[in-house]
């Protein structure tokens, strides 16, 4: 495994990294606001904010170390057994690590041309978010939540709103690391480390964060969703808990902070 030393100790990384952790966990955040009609402790516009309680953090400036340190433990995750109708893989074994595939799935996104984040967070949406949390109000809030993410990429590539982005332009986001946090049967809630980049146009520099994003799924219908109620619980199994480190794969402290890197599967 190789990378580009240096990458991320850029002047304005901090802010990049405001911005990019917004295309990530909107559809499961969203689910959480208004889901049980008595309303949420936890608002929906977390994922677009770096707090420390927010879906996604970014990292602040870093620097890679200048010598690799090679990661205790490494997961080849497993993929779904079929892709639906929208393009997502579905069909993830009832393992850890089935559920973990699930999330790093829905936790993965591809924004360039003419596919906006609308078209992304919806077929997340669609393909991974519990029956029960299924509505026309929650698939309301993931596109609004996923608009504003738009109107804002749309604003920084320097194109009207509704517009495909300039050609070369992209932001992509892909899951590097887990951490399990609590694992049943039925529920498996984790940490999630993201590796998100944009570029605005060909010959624009690529920028990019890593993120902290804390997830859960259960096991329903034959196949791992996100759901409302197991988010919550997550929150409330690591409240008050030290979040590990939003460092990326060879730093020894990836190590420390219990990650788990993520192979390619065959």
């Amino acid at each position: 495994m190789s990378r580009t030393r240096g990458a991320w100790n850029t002047k304005g990384m901090w802010a990049a990294g405001v911005t990019l952790a917004a295309v990530l966990a909107l559809t499961a955040y969203s689910l959480l606001a208004g889901n049980d009609g008595g309303g949420s402790d936890t608002p929906a516009k977390g994922a677009a904010s770096p707090s420390a309680s927010s879906p996604a953090s970014p990292a602040p400036t870093y620097a890679p170390p200048a010598d690799w340190t090679e990661p205790e433990r490494w997961t080849a995750l497993p993929r779904g057994q079929r892709t639906d109708e929208r393009g997502s893989q579905v069909g993830f074994p009832h393992t850890v690590e089935g559920a973990v595939a699930m999330l790093a799935a829905a936790n993965t996104t591809d924004i360039e041309g003419g596919r906006s984040t609308v078209d992304e967070q919806m077929r997340i949406y669609h393909s991974y978010a519990g029956k029960a949390d299924q509505s026309a109000q929650a698939a309301e809030r993931v596109k609004a939540a996923a608009q504003q993410t738009d109107k804002t990429l749309a604003q920084e590539m320097g194109v009207s709103e509704g517009q495909p982005l300039p050609a070369g332009a992209y932001v992509r986001a892909h899951v590097i690391g887990y951490k399990v946090i609590k694992k049943s049967d039925g529920e498996v809630s984790v940490w999630l480390l993201d590796r998100v980049v944009q570029k605005n146009g060909e010959t624009q520099k690529e920028e990019g964060s890593y993120t902290r994003t804390l997830l859960a799924a259960q096991w329903q219908d034959g196949d791992w969703k996100m759901t409302a109620d197991a988010i919550r619980q997550a929150q409330k199994d690591t409240a008050g808990q030290a979040q590990p480190p939003i460092v990326a794969p060879g730093d020894e402290e990836f190590n420390n902070g219990g990650w788990t890197a993520i192979r390619s599967a065959s």
